[in-house]
């Protein structure tokens, strides 16, 4: 293993997903250095081989590259306002959550203590890291990423490069991430109607993988739309989903369920609808997400749900 190969490596923040981080470093044959504010979870990588010093600011001198996993951008300098004056010539990684505002931030921040930085983010769970297959990405300095390349890269083998500006990962995060609550939370949904009639969650789960396989399959074709701006050759159009969203409350009543969780996507297809764009592709109500919210007066006399596109 080649001496850069062996970078020593500080990792701040030890809850699930920052310890995966500092065992996959330690498995890696990385000199490595933990630290977190509850004690009791650097014992178990002290005993796996890593330093764990009692301060931040000897975490942070530890190491050439620090990499911080803690909750939020905020939390990761209030726990390193310590260990400021350490960062200097040093690289600072940050794979938190975040809005990109708040990576511009933290960006400056380092920046102003001459240190180096790269905002991060890390697309899977704990268990994945260090797989082959596990995506991190990356925005910031060319020169920094391609330094440490190959050390990230104990952390999963799809590591990518998004570009110069630091807040491109948190952009990313948020972009990609605002699927997966409504995705969670209609499985939640199909898996409390299918207990309504005495059937098990998990009998749905096969199904529910071939929609998201087909779901994954129409991705590009509706990515080329957005960017391209033509929405005239739809795989599926707003009316059909309008149609559908008629069902929604049908089996609210039915299963017994609270469906409110629908009513802003029913807004959405209804602002769309109301524009005539009912015949286009639904990839069309990216073009309304852009737009501010009209103010509305609720009408008591109707239904809160286009059917049929009328």
């Amino acid at each position: 293993m080649s001496i850069q190969h062996r970078t020593p490596v500080t990792v701040l923040g030890l809850g699930a997903m920052g310890s995966a981080l500092a065992a996959a470093f330690i498995e890696a044959g990385h000199p490595t250095t933990v630290w977190n504010r509850t004690a009791s979870r650097v014992a178990p990588l002290v005993a796996k081989g890593a330093a764990g010093p009692e301060t931040v600011t000897e975490a942070v001198a530890a190491s050439p590259l620090v990499i911080a996993c803690l909750t939020t951008y905020e939390a990761t300098l209030e726990a390193l306002e310590p260990a400021a004056a350490n960062l200097k010539g040093r690289t600072l990684v940050t794979l938190n959550s975040g809005s990109p505002s708040a990576a511009r931030r933290t960006a400056q921040w380092a920046h102003g203590h001459r240190a180096r930085y790269l905002g991060g983010a890390i697309k899977n769970v704990p268990s994945a890291v260090g797989a082959a297959d596990t995506l991190l990405y990356y925005g910031g300095d060319r020169e920094v990423f391609a330094e440490y390349e190959p050390v990230l890269r104990v952390l999963g083998g799809d590591t990518v490069h998004l570009g110069p500006d630091p807040d491109l990962a948190a952009l990313y995060e948020m972009a990609v991430g605002g699927t997966l609550l409504p995705a969670l939370v209609g499985f939640f949904q199909g898996a409390a109607a299918l207990q309504a009639r005495g059937l098990e969650a998990e009998s749905m789960v096969r199904f529910t993988v071939k929609w998201f396989e087909m779901i994954n399959s129409i991705l590009p074709v509706l990515a080329q739309e957005i960017d391209s701006g033509d929405y005239s050759r739809p795989l599926s159009s707003v009316n059909v989903f309008a149609a559908g969203a008629a069902h929604d409350a049908d089996l609210g009543k039915e299963a017994g369920l609270d469906m409110e969780w629908h009513r802003p996507f029913h807004e959405l297809l209804r602002r769309a609808v109301e524009a005539g764009k009912g015949e286009q592709s639904v990839a069309v109500l990216t073009e309304f997400l852009k737009e501010p919210v009209p103010e509305r007066v609720p009408d008591p006399g109707t239904e809160s749900v286009i059917v049929g596109g009328q």
